[in-house]
């Protein structure tokens, strides 16, 4: 029962840590808070329903992310390019929030506000693997491995390549950067639509889970991937992903020891505890992910 919890537990937390690192990229790297955030996170469960009537679930994960992407690249366009200065940054996120709204209710104007179910998954995918002496679900492990291998490859972007240079170059200082020969705007717009891609992939990977898309999830989880960023330290990619795990394995202890009406409140208790022993979050402030290297 409690293997079975936390392992469950490390699948919605590595959902988080997958919202919570879009939120990380865009703040870390652009000094921005992107609204639309949760709203590409709901999209992409519905651009999954969509995606998996034409293609395998893994082909439905590339599609995923290249919607999400580019609804990134639809709000860096309209909310936030004509805001560059510091004093339009408020405005910027307003404007984002804004154009959230519209994707809400262009979602609710053509699927409703009722849960919408997925296509039947693979067969492989309904298998059960013993763990312990409990059943899990072979979709789980998909999920995690789709998580795993999404961060990675994350990683090996903004460390080693060429691409990663001028994010982390833009981090530090864009005036320096643009000095430098890095266009700024491509790499706002790389941050965007891998922010929100990694955003859309998480709301492909809940629906999955729970056979179903909704178009009210994305509040819930935009808040939750919030209080993880402030949890890890804002733009700490290290923060985000470890910060989702934690929560989603505190969330499945309440449930093993009976306290499962708590758990919405958890993330929240947490983010206290958290700014009153550490206001930074758990690692340094931005901009850890962007931190020169060899």
């Amino acid at each position: 029962m409690f293997i079975g919890q936390v392992l469950n537990g490390l699948v919605n937390g590595a959902m988080y840590s997958l919202v919570a690192l879009g939120f990380t990229l865009i703040i870390g790297v652009l000094d921005k808070l992107n609204f639309t955030h949760p709203e590409i996170f709901m999209f992409g469960g519905f651009a999954g329903i969509v995606s998996m009537t034409y293609f395998p679930a893994p082909w439905a994960l590339v599609v995923s992310f290249l919607v999400g992407g580019t609804l990134g690249l639809i709000t860096e366009w309209i909310a936030f390019r004509r805001f560059k200065t510091t004093d339009s940054k408020i405005t910027a996120a307003l404007s984002s929030m804004a154009l959230g709204l519209v994707f809400t209710d262009c979602v609710q104007k053509y699927w409703g506000t009722e849960p919408v179910s997925l296509p039947a998954l693979p067969t492989w995918l309904e298998k059960n693997v013993l763990i312990a002496g409990v059943e899990f679900p072979y979709l789980n492990f998909f999920i995690l491995s789709v998580t795993c291998l999404l961060m990675i490859a994350l990683h090996y972007l903004i460390h080693k390549t060429r691409m990663g240079r001028h994010i982390r170059a833009v981090a530090e200082s864009p005036i320096n950067a643009s000095l430098l020969g890095i266009d700024v705007k491509r790499v706002s717009q790389v941050v965007f639509f891998i922010s929100s891609g990694l955003a859309a992939e998480a709301g492909f990977l809940l629906s999955l889970r729970s056979a179903s898309a909704n178009s009210e999830i994305g509040l819930t989880f935009g808040l939750k991937a919030l209080a993880i960023m402030a949890i890890g330290g804002l733009g700490d990619m290290r923060g985000a992903m470890l910060g989702g795990l934690l929560i989603g394995i505190i969330e499945a202890c309440l449930f093993v020891f009976g306290l499962g009406r708590w758990v919405e409140m958890a993330v929240w208790v947490v983010v206290i505890i958290t700014m009153v022993v550490k206001p930074s979050g758990l690692f340094s402030t931005r901009l850890r992910l962007m931190e020169a290297r060899a």
